[in-house]
């Protein structure tokens, strides 16, 4: 059991990693930060994917906040500490 928590734990630092990241621009699609965003984005995707489909983006301010992030790492602690 301690491998399953270790790979949710890493999984939920890669889904927080990949929410920072997107705050910051890149400028080259063949860069460093551009290729590190591609490479997080297929890991987190297939998670974030059906909760976005599910859960409306509120809107602050005209700009759509994006919490499937938050709430997938939420889901991971809570089957982190049922397992």
């Amino acid at each position: 059991m301690g491998l399953i928590h270790e790979i949710i734990f890493l999984y939920i630092w890669i889904l927080i990693i990949s929410a920072l990241l997107s705050w910051f621009p890149s400028t080259n699609q063949s860069g460093g930060l551009a290729s590190t965003k591609h490479f997080l984005a297929r890991l987190t995707e297939p998670v974030l994917r059906p909760i976005r489909q599910i859960m409306p983006r509120p809107r602050i301010g005209g700009v759509g906040i994006d919490f499937s992030v938050l709430i997938a790492v939420v889901v991971l602690e809570i089957i982190n500490a049922v397992i």
